[in-house]
């Protein structure tokens, strides 16, 4: 396997490209660089005397933390993802695929230009209500998508998030110095990676994680993978994305709201808009446990709050979970 990154050089690009004939005739490579902050794999956007592409490419570990192993063909379930999707409103909002190279781990993709994904609004702490509409709405589409019965099960990539989500945050040792993180945040994780009734309701819904579903979920629905241009909206990064449960998809992206702004009416906001029917306690279950995952695990956010304000946010997560 050949690892493409920003330091590789245009020959090895262009020796590459030409190989599996992307390349135009006469089309030369004439700049590499970083579209933006990506977690799991090496995104590159590459320039050429013609066009402008996305080239994406998985790594035996998660880019961002090179310490943490992931399965490499994590890239074919993104790849099938965009493949299934056929409905009429919801393609417009994805990526298009160019070219796709297992042997090789590689997406190649076109250029959506310059983006801005959404995690903004962890410091503006507030959403349009037209973003919000047309993200519930573009996740109802992707849950009425009648997937393939071959779906990949992505279950080396779904055992990957189960510790991260349902495992690791919760263990008393679990190797994070959540004080490197901000002065206190380990005492006040305590109280919750103590909590047995807590950790029980965290176990069956992370059973469920791991058990097989009938619906197409996204599988990491929050800010870093919704991407605006303009009034243009996209959906990307589906690489976590399995045959799962509707529930799981919603409870994360109010989870994500509900820390960005500190006003837990966004999960009932969010709920009402949503037009498919869903269970409301087990999309809170996974809400609450999504914001203590992540305040207290090892995916944090590119966000500032007071030890005040994160205690406020796990108390109400805790409520949310347990009820």
């Amino acid at each position: 396997m050949t690892y493409f990154d920003l330091n590789s050089s245009t020959v090895l690009l262009w020796e590459y490209l030409a190989s599996i004939n992307f390349l135009w005739p006469k089309e030369d490579i004439l700049h590499i660089e970083k579209p933006g902050e990506g977690n799991m794999n090496v995104v590159l956007r590459i320039r050429t005397s013609e066009r402008s592409f996305i080239l994406k490419q998985s790594r035996p570990y998660v880019q961002k933390y090179p310490q943490v192993s992931a399965p490499l063909d994590r890239i074919a379930v993104e790849y099938q993802f965009y493949k299934t999707i056929d409905n009429e409103m919801l393609v417009p909002h994805l990526p298009e695929v160019l070219y796709y190279d297992p042997k090789e781990y590689v997406l190649l993709m076109k250029d959506l230009g310059h983006c801005e994904d959404m995690t903004k609004i962890y410091v503006e702490r507030n959403m349009a209500d037209t973003e919000l509409e047309n993200l519930v709405s573009l996740l109802g589409c992707l849950h009425q998508t009648r997937p393939p019965k071959n779906f990949p099960p992505n279950r080396a990539m779904r055992k990957l998030n189960y510790q991260h989500i349902f495992q690791l945050p919760f263990a008393l040792d679990n190797g994070f110095e959540l004080d490197d993180v901000q002065p206190g945040l380990q005492t006040l994780a305590m109280p919750f990676k103590s909590d047995d009734t807590l950790k029980e309701i965290i176990g069956q819904v992370g059973n469920a994680y791991l058990s097989a579903g009938k619906t197409l979920i996204h599988g990491d629905y929050y800010p870093g993978s919704w991407m605006t241009k303009s009034k243009k909206m996209y959906i990307l990064d589906p690489e976590f994305s399995f045959l799962g449960f509707a529930e799981f998809d919603l409870g994360v992206m109010a989870a994500h709201m509900v820390m960005a702004t500190m006003d837990r009416s966004y999960m009932s906001r969010i709920l009402a808009l949503y037009k498919e029917p869903f269970d409301e306690k087990l999309t809170s279950q996974v809400a609450g446990i999504e914001i203590m995952r992540r305040l207290i695990g090892l995916a944090q956010l590119p966000m500032q709050r007071t030890l005040e304000e994160k205690e406020l946010l796990l108390r109400m997560a805790h409520n949310m979970t347990v009820q």
